[in-house]
């Protein structure tokens, strides 16, 4: 059960509320979402007849932000983002500056054909398709054993 706070003395969120929120995200009380909201996409891995597709949650990015590398067994996906705005006007200039990143690796099964890994990214979701070596597919088909 979690308890209800009122922010505000009219319900309404204070002012500080945005100018704080990365750092209030950062101290979390919980333990596990330290720093994850911030720079770690969710990932959905699933699995059918035909290989594995890796779905990765990273809106706001483009196509070129991305960088995916395969060592051995594991495949790597990670981005680097850097932007900058600078506006300059009569007395004064404002500069804002974001930089993102993040990299995750996951162990590739043996039976991957890594000559045939294809990512698609679109409406802010990266697709990473694993398919399976094509004789271990037909290795994996269902076979029904005659009872005699």
């Amino acid at each position: 059960m979690s308890a209800l706070t009122k922010r505000g003395s009219i319900g309404l969120p204070s002012v500080f509320d945005d100018f704080f929120k990365p750092w209030n995200e950062w101290f979390s009380k919980d333990e596990n979402s330290w720093g994850r909201s911030l720079s770690m996409p969710s990932v959905n891995i699933t699995e059918d007849a035909g290989g594995y597709n890796v779905a990765l949650a990273a809106p706001g990015l483009k196509r070129e932000d991305f960088k995916i590398d395969i060592s051995g067994n594991m495949i790597t996906i990670s981005s680097e983002k850097e932007e900058s705005k600078e506006e300059k006007e009569k007395k004064f200039t404002r500069k804002e500056y974001n930089y993102t990143s993040f990299s995750r690796s996951f162990n590739l099964p043996d039976d991957v054909n890594e000559d045939r890994i294809e990512a698609k990214y679109n409406d802010g979701v990266l697709n990473v398709s694993l398919p399976r070596k094509e004789e271990l597919k037909k290795n994996k088909e269902k076979k029904q054993i005659e009872v005699k």
